[in-house]
């Protein structure tokens, strides 16, 4: 091993400063760079603490595995044992590996027969992922509680910021001062849920969308999970990620190891907007990401139109108006299969139901086809209906501990996908269907969360989640081209795991707009927003019962993969009409919207949403004022538009691509008839928006001269 102490990885302004000297990993710095040491001594004289009355004799530094045997009295990062002995680790540095990109630490407790592995990955985004491995190198069984990755932040980072909900009001903010104890967010549905985080954020008191330093954590993972953040008595603060086990999930026998699903750490000196910026940018680098594969289509889905009443000549009364108005996907809802006449009955008979389809779903796929529209199709594949044939032949195919059933969620169980017969049979009968006609695009639900998940009793969300992901990658692999949308009862298992395997969200079951604005800006955090399914729903919101004008509709829908869920035979001509503008402003702009910098402006109260999206050029924009309701003022603050090159000139022109906005005033704001402002003045200055109608927004399209 050498002598070196001091590693660090720097990229796209973030600097990562770990120090080995005292035999483990300690991350001094994430953050800025802090330019070249005099030297590393120098550095460590600035880093180390004093002794205080009352404490250890010599300074204690947490390190990253935070271990009780280094003095460290907080939360440990690792928790295990082997029969009751080796619970107290200390581990000390094996060897050190470095690249351009990333620093690879070995450690090992001989006592306790364990050997840890760290990788520090920066990428080229800024984004650092660090991964963990823990390995049992000694006789008998090593029993694992948890592995959780923890980034101290600074001391002047004094609040935190994460998310919750429910079903139908999902990524809900939850901003609080950081006090002297834990804040402990759990997932335990075997989901990442509807109330799931997505990311957890520690920033300075100062920060918002613009300003500010915003630290984030946040898993490439599906399962149960934990975030945490703790603030010490002596005043450190870290915040962490980690896997939730369950009991006797991990079990490690000699020379078996435990990898910990990676966690993404975000930092941003320009508030969240510059987090959203660095995974924005990583997410899109991938090849396989949906818009470095196609521009993402126009899609209708009809659950919302027909339901459970499936029916050729209705579908094809809809395919009609989709073709006239611009659809680009057709998607067939719930109730195509097996006795699924309702949702009491039939979820695991994935075959045609011919009583619905009696020539099988090739008549539609052809009708489709001859519309020039694609063809998608809806699954629930990991539930079972108890009133189904599967079950009925194969009730030891479900989760469940011991002798006693589940209580039934949705009329539903889960099918025990870490059972081989489970698995095949749901992954043959899903590719049946598929095989039969023209599909390229599946709706994949999950509407329940998992109780008493066990596999023959064991404990088995961790194996759920990992064959999941295998069965999604595997119908890939015999359907290339094939999408799948993570539905998951809309607003769940949204996170930066199934990124990787699924190419949409279905964001939220609520179409309702105004609550959808809401929803949408939280989960866009470091989600983007092709990947979320927003789309135009019905004049009349079927999970609210608000009433809104199809330019809001359309405006909120414009902003993520558009698309419409809504009954448009019975939409007037007039709708029909804004219908098709709008459709021809999101295909000409989708590329701007799908590839832009996300850009969210504060404004001086809550009764108004300002955002938009600016192309990585600077040479154009579209962004959206939103009356959330009844404004404070007779006339509204200007909203300012950021992140425009503040000496070039831009045409600012307002959109009503599906009619005009609600408005309750006598005479307009002149800018309204169109103006040209310089960047700065546009950010400086703004544009005073005209005296909108509460649940109303306009569009503004901004374009470099």
């Amino acid at each position: 091993m050498s002598s070196q102490s001091i590693y660090q990885l720097e990229s796209n302004g973030v600097s990562l400063v770990v120090d080995t000297s005292s035999g483990t990993p300690i991350i001094v710095h994430l953050g800025e760079p802090l330019g070249d040491f005099t030297s590393d001594t120098d550095l460590l004289k600035v880093v180390r603490d004093g002794v205080p009355p009352c404490d250890f004799d010599f300074p204690q530094n947490p390190g990253l595995w935070r271990e009780n045997s280094r003095g460290v009295t907080g939360r440990p990062a690792l928790d295990g044992h082997r029969e009751s002995q080796d619970w107290s680790p200390l581990f000390q540095i094996k060897n050190v590996a470095t690249t351009s990109d990333s620093i690879v630490i070995t450690s090992a407790d001989a006592a306790a027969g364990l050997e840890i592995r760290v990788k520090f990955e920066l990428n080229q985004f800024g984004v650092l992922l660090v991964s963990q491995e823990l390995k049992n190198v000694a006789a008998g069984n090593y029993t694992l509680n948890e592995l959780s990755t923890w980034i101290p932040v600074p001391d002047y980072v004094t609040e935190t910021m994460d998310f919750t909900g429910r079903w139908v009001k999902e990524r809900q903010p939850q901003r609080r001062e950081i006090q002297v104890g834990t804040w402990l967010r759990e997932i335990r549905e075997g989901r990442t849920g509807h109330d799931y985080t997505i990311v957890q954020m520690a920033m300075t008191p100062d920060a918002d969308y613009q300003r500010g330093e915003v630290w984030g954590v946040g898993m490439l993972w599906s399962g149960n999970n934990r975030h945490i953040v703790e603030k010490t008595p002596v005043g450190r603060t870290a915040i962490a990620a980690g896997e939730l086990l369950l009991p006797g999930e991990i079990v490690l026998a000699q020379g078996e190891s435990y990898v910990a699903p990676t966690v993404a750490v975000f930092y941003s000196n320009v508030g969240i907007d510059g987090i959203t910026d660095r995974s924005y940018r990583w997410l899109r680098s991938r090849s396989a990401h949906p818009t470095n594969v196609r521009p993402r289509p126009l899609t209708l889905n009809v659950w919302e139109a027909v339901y459970f009443d499936h029916n050729l000549e209705k579908l094809t009364q809809l395919a009609d108006v989709a073709k006239e108005v611009g659809v680009e996907r057709f998607v067939l809802d719930d109730g195509w299969f097996g006795a699924r006449r309702d949702d009491k009955a039939g979820l695991g008979d994935w075959v045609v139901a011919p009583e619905v389809w009696p020539n099988g779903l090739k008549p539609l796929s052809d009708m489709l086809e001859e519309r020039g529209i694609e063809f998608g199709l809806w699954f629930e594949g990991e539930m079972v209906n108890p009133d189904s044939d599967l079950y009925r032949e194969h009730p030891d195919w479900i989760f469940q501990v011991g002798d006693r059933i589940p209580p039934e969620f949705r009329f539903q169980q889960v099918l025990d996908l870490t059972h081989p017969g489970a698995y095949a049979h749901v992954l043959e009968q899903v590719s049946t269907v598929l095989a039969s006609c023209k599909i390229s695009y599946i709706k994949w639900d999950h509407n329940r969360v998992l109780t008493d998940a066990g596999h023959f009793g064991k404990a088995a969300v961790r194996e759920q989640t990992f064959a999941i992901y295998r069965l999604f990658d595997e119908l890939k692999q015999r359907f290339p081209g094939l999408e799948i949308e993570s539905c998951s009862s809309g607003g769940g298992r949204i996170d930066l795991g199934m990124v990787h395997h699924a190419d949409r969200f279905w964001t939220s079951d609520c179409n309702d707009a105004l609550e959808r604005q809401y929803i949408q800006r939280y989960t866009q955090i470091v989600i983007p927003p092709e990947m979320l399914g927003s789309h135009i729903g019905p004049t009349h919101s079927h999970t609210t019962h608000r009433v809104h004008h199809i330019a809001f509709r359309a405006i909120t829908a414009l902003f993520g993969h558009a698309g419409i869920e809504w009954d448009i035979t019975e939409a007037t001509a007039e709708e029909r009409a804004a219908l098709k503008s709008w459709a021809s402003y999101y295909k000409a702009n989708r590329d701007l919207l799908h590839s832009g910098r996300m850009t969210r402006v504060e404004q001086p109260d809550d009764t108004s949403f300002v955002h938009g999206v600016v192309a990585q050029d600077q040479s154009k924009a579209i962004f959206a004022f939103v009356a959330l309701r009844a404004m404070q003022g007779t006339k509204p603050a200007p909203f300012r538009i950021v992140g425009l090159q503040p000496d070039a000139k831009y045409s600012v022109k307002l959109i009503e691509s599906a009619g005009k906005s609600q408005t309750v005033q006598h005479k307009p704001p002149v800018w309204l008839d169109g103006v040209t402002m310089t960047g700065a003045a546009l950010a400086k200055l703004g544009l005073r928006p005209p005296v909108l109608a509460p649940e109303s927004a306009i569009l503004v399209e901004l374009e470099r001269i």
